[in-house]
């Protein structure tokens, strides 16, 4: 470990190989093990495809083992070092989830194996359900969707579906400023109209601002809450109360549930349709693009619309249920990414009532990071956060430091960068979550590099706008790639 300015970096230069194609890699001749020889007679392909040689590689055993080896070198993950991504909750994953997620009567079931071979399966999702309909407070959830952006969909989908049934055509969403960037285009896709609402000087939902829009053509509202900001939407009963006056219905985005798990009930806080991000709440793998899971949880109100087949329980024995006409209908093939249930279910059932302390933590240290940062870097919303905060770097623009250097330069301390630029009601934003599972010693460590590098901002700010110099990628012309992008290979 080395040391700067009296502060410890984890960021170092060590032997990083740099790695080819595998294309370039591989010689003709090259096998990582002999097949069987081939006896069945070639059959005619259309088109001459048979004399076309098949473009792949020529590889040795180890040269495929090194080449992913070498490339996982390159990568920067939560069980490596901290990762403050505001908004994503990027935590780390207990392993006894991947353990139990591995157990082959769950990897090995297949999604056409009858019912009457899946009632262990078909068991753990409906307790699943039970669970997360409990610590929500809503009545009946549905764990089709396989994201959290296709959670939203479905939610939307279900407000169409709603006021079909009331025989009403409503076109408009209400979509606070505050609310995550997927919600305009879940109610896009679904049909509606996205109607920004602007946030207040506190940065939460102001009352009058929703009665001012909420009218009989609008289907209801999508609030996230706690909000981008990191802050909890305190007027909510309010703002639910206008909604519902006026035939609406409301929707929660519960991605930000790890701040409040176990201590609000969201629906008595009158959501009628939440859906959950089990990768950010419920300690499932996040990033790399998936799989994800968004189940949905919703009021006894909304339960006829929820997608099919349901899971029920009949006379002890697990099914799946089509005989729902008021459904929205079947979202995809099967029913979910399947393993990323189990890894949910294993963390709630290892952890019980102590979900709560969860929240509690993650609060503690987002708070704890902003008492310790808000005199060195600008804090527009001084109060009291939920599991995330936000920053900006007006106190370093005179210095000619943006976020983008901070980031940049955090790199060199051993950190992933926080979220930078959102939310975007809040100029140069740098939104910090560093979530329940990081202790105080690494908070710490976080504090004292984002305290270096704003004084190394007055010292030495050539270093900051040449940083990362250690990584294997320097940093990036961003303004190049913009105005000339390279769009093919």
């Amino acid at each position: 470990m080395t040391v700067r300015n009296g502060t410890p970096k984890t960021g170092t230069r060590g032997l990083i190989f740099n790695e080819p194609l595998l294309w370039e890699k591989g010689a003709a001749g090259r096998t990582g093990f002999p097949l069987p020889a081939d006896d069945v007679p070639q059959a005619p392909q259309p088109n001459g495809a048979a004399d076309k040689a098949l473009d792949f590689p020529e590889l040795s055993e180890v040269d495929v083992v090194r080449h992913y080896t070498r490339l996982s070198h390159w990568n920067f993950s939560v069980d490596s070092g901290m990762y403050p991504l505001g908004s994503c909750t990027m935590k780390y994953n207990p392993k006894t989830n991947e353990r139990q997620a591995s157990l082959p009567g769950f990897a090995q079931a297949h999604p056409l194996l009858p019912e009457a071979l899946s009632q262990g399966p078909l068991k753990m999702a409906y307790d699943l359900e039970r669970y997360l309909a409990h610590i929500t407070g809503m009545d009946a959830v549905s764990l089709q969707p396989a994201a959290g952006s296709q959670g939203e969909l479905t939610g939307m989908l279900l407000f169409a579906a709603y006021h079909k049934s009331k025989g009403e055509k409503r076109t408009k969403i209400l979509i606070p400023d505050t609310a995550h960037g997927t919600n305009p285009a879940s109610a896009a896709l679904s049909g509606f109209m996205a109607i920004p609402l602007k946030s207040n000087d506190d940065g939460i939902l102001e009352p009058s601002s929703v009665a001012e829009l909420m009218d009989e053509d609008t289907a209801g509202i999508m609030v996230t809450n706690p909000n981008t900001l990191g802050l909890f939407e305190k007027n909510i009963r309010e703002v639910v109360d206008i909604v519902h006056s006026k035939g609406g219905l409301v929707y929660g985005d519960g991605a930000n549930m790890n701040a409040i798990m176990g201590v609000v009930d969201m629906k008595e806080s009158g959501v009628d349709v939440l859906h959950l991000n089990l990768h950010k709440t419920f300690s499932t793998p996040h990033g790399g693009g998936g799989p994800g899971s968004g189940p949905v949880c919703v009021t006894r109100a909304m339960e006829p619309f929820l997608p099919v087949p349901r899971i029920v329980e009949k006379n002890g024995r697990y099914q799946f249920d089509d005989d729902y006409p008021l459904s929205v209908g079947r979202l995809h093939a099967f029913y979910g990414n399947f393993s990323i249930l189990v890894r949910a279910y294993s963390y709630i059932r290892s952890l019980g009532p102590e979900l709560k302390k969860v929240s509690q933590l993650a609060v503690l240290n987002a708070n704890y990071i902003k008492e310790k940062l808000k005199d060195t870097y600008h804090l527009p919303y001084d109060q009291p956060c939920m599991h995330e905060c936000v920053f900006t770097d007006k106190n370093l623009a005179p210095l000619k430091i943006s976020t983008l250097d901070v980031a940049k330069r955090l790199m060199e301390y051993g950190f992933h960068p926080p979220t930078v630029y959102f939310p975007l009601v809040v100029s140069g934003a740098i939104m910090v979550e560093p979530t329940e599972t990081e202790c105080k010693a690494d908070l710490d460590a976080f504090i004292d590099a984002m305290k270096a590098i704003a004084a190394e901002a007055e010292s030495d700010a050539q270093q900051l706008h040449e940083a990362p110099t250690i990584t294997k990628v320097r940093r990036l012309d961003e303004v190049t790639a913009a105005r000339k992008p390279i769009l093919k290979g």
